[in-house]
């Protein structure tokens, strides 16, 4: 009998926080650094390794970091409409390639094109962990002081583009 007991109670416990679970919104994690400094880092570039990517470039204007990588299917899906992005100029797109393949990555890119001012190649993925990825995409709006204004977990499009970053972009640049 006591057999039988242990695993019922596991599973009347488990239940409730499956229900909890399957009710969340992946794209609504929050974020550590909304409203703080963007984690301070330094990664060699995707494209040329004696060259960085670091904090320091994110400051001075309004843009966007986005965490990708090629195994990645969600970013697969938003790599057309970060294309369309980088055309319109409306906001510089700074990569960080996570937990990725230099060379798949480079092929990536001359494949379905470069969005990117500059890419990082973050190879062990510790700087994506430091900005609290928590895969990929994650994509961050950051001010032009450096602060973190937003973060987006999950495929950008248009719909979320207009309804979430559009209006703080807006208020970003009076």
């Amino acid at each position: 009998m006591n057999r039988y007991i242990l695993p019922l109670v596991a599973v009347v416990v488990m239940i409730p926080i499956l229900i909890l679970g399957l009710q969340s919104d992946p794209s609504k994690l929050p974020s550590q650094y909304i409203g703080k400094p963007a984690p301070q880092f330094s990664l060699p570039t995707l494209k040329d390794p004696s060259r960085t990517l670091s904090s320091a470039d994110l400051v001075g204007q309004v843009s966007l970091v986005n965490i990708w990588g090629t195994w990645c299917v969600g970013c697969r899906a938003e790599h057309g409409f970060l294309m369309q992005l980088a055309e319109q100029h409306q906001v510089p797109i700074f990569g960080i390639n996570w937990r990725d393949n230099r060379q798949d990555a480079l092929q990536w890119l001359r494949q379905y094109g470069d969005p990117y001012v500059a890419s990082g190649f973050d190879q062990d993925g510790r700087v994506g962990i430091d900005w609290g990825a928590y895969g990929a995409p994650e994509t961050f709006l950051i001010s032009a002081e450096g602060r973190v204004l937003y973060r987006f977990a999950g495929p950008l499009d248009q719909s979320i583009w207009d309804r979430e970053f559009a209006p703080l972009i807006a208020g970003a640049s009076q």
